[in-house]
């Protein structure tokens, strides 16, 4: 018995003499972790306040490529937001600051780590002023997209003898005040959720109603609309959800709709688009009939809508890609490059330089997305009730201007 007792007492010291051991070992490892000092990311001197400050004082480039408009626009744009509280300096970030941050997110499609690194943010931050931004954008929409309100023809149409008066409150006692049009714009969501917005390419985007003026300013917009859903369908829901033609007032919209008093589209069946009327070999254009000079005429007018998207892709070419923002915001980047684009506009800005910037978003990442619906697919029963009307009245129109074509040729 004495035997085993010392057995077991022996045992039970080389156990706690291995206990020591260990920690001898493992608490000078925990000390050593716990007063390593913690290494930053964020190390540049280069930091987002000498960023910005760099950009607005550099070269006027410099603010063209970053931030897809001229250094005092971008400056003035700062001082509306400050002076009408609608963002704020912060102890950390000034408006400049969160501003050209989200600028230079639409305009390079930049993910949240391409901001940290190029602002010297951290990742909570960057998405804490971007979401700010993302917050003002309907505030912003509400005041820069304004549905025309005066009766006086647009001089677009007062001053060109091709539209005047027959585009005019003059004769029928109707005016058109813009163009309307369709614009696919990519998608990223969850594969459970993708079908309806899965568009007749077989890529995922939202269908975007936008409406404009002969300044190619945006007067309205419609977000959030699955790729799959027809242009009409579009235009019916928003509508639905409070979109009005003011009394008296038309758009011009092209096949992809029904011909309605307020959205008067072209003759189906006969030429139309502008191409079309250029490949003719005669220096003097000769129209067939009253459909094809109404035809071509509507089409040149109705370009604006085209040149207006046009250019807003160009400048913010994040709407030929998809992003990995939450879908919310998704939504919210057209609406945003619009309200950009309009506030550029209104502040005198000007697009001829988008022509010789780089590309800085490779064309291999653009998402191959519809260019508009072609034939109107007469799913928008409220509308087509109203076809009889609105016929009569592109008639009207399209007669005037024949008969007014064929004195000007006598």
């Amino acid at each position: 018995m004495g035997s085993r007792k010392e057995k077991i007492t022996k045992f039970i010291q080389m156990e706690e003499e291995d206990d020591d051991e260990l920690f001898l070992v493992i608490v000078p490892a925990i000390l050593e972790c716990l007063n390593e000092e913690k290494r930053l990311e964020h190390t540049s001197e280069y930091t987002s306040a000498k960023k910005v400050k760099e950009i607005l004082e550099g070269h006027e480039n410099w603010c063209k490529s970053e931030f897809r408009m001229k250094t005092r626009i971008f400056k003035e744009t700062c001082n509306y937001l400050r002076h009408e509280g609608l963002l704020r300096d912060t102890r950390g970030v000034t408006i400049e600051e969160q501003l050209g941050m989200f600028m230079y997110m639409i305009s390079h499609n930049a993910s949240n780590d391409r901001l940290k690194k190029a602002f010297q943010h951290s990742g909570e931050t960057v998405h804490r002023h971007i979401r700010v931004v993302f917050n003002i954008i309907p505030t912003l929409t509400y005041r820069f997209l304004k549905l025309p309100t005066s009766n006086q023809t647009h001089p677009k149409i007062a001053t060109d003898p091709r539209f005047w008066p027959l585009f005019s409150v003059l004769f029928f006692s109707q005016n058109c005040i813009g163009a309307i049009d369709g614009t696919h714009v990519p998608i990223t969501i969850a594969e459970e959720k993708a079908p309806p917005y899965r568009n007749r390419k077989g890529t995922l985007s939202q269908n975007v109603m936008v409406a404009c003026d002969f300044n190619l300013n945006f007067t309205f917009i419609s977000c959030g609309w699955e790729g799959s859903t027809s242009d009409a369908g579009v235009l019916r829901s928003a509508i639905s959800k409070g979109f009005q033609v003011p009394e008296g007032k038309f758009y011009l919209v092209d096949g992809g709709y029904a011909n309605a008093p307020q959205f008067l589209m072209p003759y189906r069946g006969v030429r139309y688009h502008i191409a079309e009327f250029q490949r003719r070999s005669s220096r003097r254009r000769e129209y067939a009939d009253h459909k094809e000079l109404f035809n071509h005429r509507h089409a040149l007018l109705r370009n604006h809508i085209e040149r207006a998207i046009g250019i807003l892709k160009k400048r913010f070419q994040i709407l030929k890609v998809g992003t990995h923002h939450p879908i919310e915001s998704q939504i919210k980047i057209p609406a945003a490059t619009v309200v950009f684009h309009n506030i550029i506009r209104c502040l005198n800005g000007d697009e001829n330089w988008l022509d010789h910037q780089p590309t800085y978003i490779p064309e291999s990442d653009h998402v191959d997305l519809p260019q508009g619906d072609d034939n109107h697919q007469n799913d928008v029963q409220s509308l087509n009730l109203q076809d009889h009307a609105a016929n009569v009245l592109r008639d009207q129109i399209a007669m005037q201007m024949w008969e007014r074509y064929n004195q000007s040729r006598a």
